[in-house]
């Protein structure tokens, strides 16, 4: 039976102030509940209301919300003074510090004070639900109620089930935030949840792409966006959230899942943090925001001449792409079956879709000596930038041209070190492999895994679907060479993955 959300005259109550607090307090007097809030900070309260308050002003100038709407939606937010304050409340949700004996503490004293029937949620992004809840007499009522910031703005909330919450308690808080105009999600109370375990490789992978010298930040970024259609690069996006938001992030999952390699931290980012280089708010990160500096500009290929006869094989996405693409600049071209799962040849050269080796291990193995690689793109037909890599044994003037009929077909090149699976290809099969783990241990459905990767963090596609779209076995088989390149327990397949190749069916099938 589907459960039915909070009335619209249930109270709700919100203890902490701060960013996340006022936010969630924000969503819902705006979906026309009286919401209480509490701070043990003298003034707090009370200034998040007027904060609250001069927003829903703003909306109204704007016209997003009437005069009368957003007057009514003020006057429904009420500070308070003490835990006594929300003894009617039928929803208590904690925004406070990120310490499980302070949460633990909040709500047991709340136990004292509020309805049998009022639930507890815990805001909490990294402290196991299941935790919060052993301290309390009637662990059931309480679920995790995890929106993203700025809770206005972001349409995910996770909604966690520790391991005594009532299903009928989440299920609640599921419709609830669901009637407030939020897209929820179902999830287990594991380290990281979905989102922020899920989005611990788009950092990893970069982080050890620059380790290895395979190319800068600033070009890493560009691919990332460019190719892979992410709106922000992993270095400038780490930047932003800040090195000691985001590395406490990764270490606290690492250190919870037994010090997996999968989730190792950075020594890059441990010397950013040692540094106080945390990125925007310090004025210092992997990019100088202070005063006066530039911004390094990505590495991009001279203008080369796509010398020699073209060839384009097989159907796929990418040949299809550059086809069309060469077809609107003019450069003659021929069309040819699938040969060895090369997309194009251009005088000496023969261009391949990055399948996780190196061109050089590829070209060894296939007796291709000419291989340059490309990378994985979001889209073919509307990247504007693409990562390549050529093999030791690739002689300059096939690099060339191959740089040129790219740049022919309206591509910006960047040719990386010749590294294991570029930079958008493993990035993304390491998401989808994380993403797969996550639902094939019970944390998620698979449609969950997409839907709080895309709406979370802002992905251009869920990482299933992109495997999907990518194709399973490709995804499998760039693991199983990453993970023979680097002798790493990292890069191990998931079994949902391998399941999905063994059956020959996509994962959301």
């Amino acid at each position: 039976m589907t459960q039915s959300p909070l009335p619209q005259q249930a109270i709700i109550a919100i203890v902490g102030t701060g960013a996340m607090g006022a936010g969630i307090a924000q969503v819902a007097a705006a979906a026309g509940h009286p919401v209480k809030l509490l701070d043990n900070r003298p003034g707090a309260a009370e200034k998040a209301v007027a904060g609250i308050r001069a927003q829903f002003a703003k909306m109204a100038e704007k016209g997003k919300l009437t005069a009368a709407a957003a007057q009514a939606a003020g006057e429904r937010l009420v500070p308070v003074s003490s835990l006594a304050d929300l003894a009617d409340a039928a929803l208590v949700t904690e925004a406070i510090v990120e310490n499980l004996e302070a949460k633990q503490t909040l709500f047991r004293d709340l136990e004292a004070i509020v309805g049998a029937d009022c639930i507890f949620g815990t805001n909490t992004s990294s402290i196991s639900v299941t935790a919060i809840g052993a301290a309390l007499k009637r662990p059931e009522r309480l679920a995790g109620l995890h929106f993203f910031n700025p809770a206005p703005l972001m349409a995910l909330v996770e909604i966690v089930s520790g391991l005594a919450t009532d299903k009928a308690v989440a299920d609640t808080l599921f419709a609830t935030a669901t009637a407030w105009g939020k897209t929820s999600v179902h999830a287990k109370s594991t380290p990281g949840f979905i989102v922020n375990r899920v989005a611990r490789p788009y950092y990893a992978e970069a982080l050890r792409l620059a380790q290895e010298g395979a190319a800068d930040y600033a070009t890493i970024d560009a691919c990332c966006r460019e190719a892979g259609g992410f709106r922000m690069g992993p270095f400038e996006l780490m930047d932003m959230i800040g090195h000691d938001v985001n590395f406490a992030v990764t270490n606290s999952v690492w250190r919870a899942f037994y010090n997996d390699q999968r989730f190792l931290p950075s020594l890059i980012q441990q010397e950013l943090v040692d540094a106080g280089f945390y990125g925007k708010k310090t004025g210092r990160g992997f990019y100088d925001y202070r005063e006066g500096a530039v911004r390094p500009a990505p590495q991009t290929e001279a203008a080369q001449t796509p010398a020699g006869k073209i060839t384009v094989f097989g159907e796929s996405s990418a040949a299809d792409a550059l086809a069309d693409r060469l077809q609107h600049s003019g450069l003659s071209f021929s069309r040819a079956p699938d040969l060895d799962g090369r997309i194009a040849e251009i005088g000496l050269a023969s261009i391949y879709v990055t399948d996780g080796r190196s061109a050089t291990q590829r070209a060894a193995e296939t007796g291709v000596a000419n291989t340059v690689l490309i990378d994985l793109a979001l889209d073919y037909s509307k990247a504007t930038r693409l990562a390549i890599a050529a093999a030791e044994q690739c002689e300059a003037a096939a690099v060339s041209a191959a740089i040129g009929l790219l740049q022919a077909a309206g591509l910006k090149v960047s040719r990386f070190l010749d590294v294991p699976g570029l930079a958008v290809m493993r990035t993304v099969a390491m998401l989808a492999n994380e993403a797969a783990d996550a639902v094939n241990q019970g944390v998620c459905s698979e449609s969950a895994a997409d839907s709080a990767m895309r709406l979370g963090v802002n992905y251009p596609c869920g990482p299933l679907a992109w495997a999907d779209q990518v194709g399973v076995a490709v995804i499998r088989d760039v693991l199983a060479h990453l993970g023979a390149s680097y002798g790493e327990d990292r890069y191990r397949i998931s079994p949902l993955i391998q399941r999905a190749v063994f059956a020959g069916r996509n994962i959301h099938d």
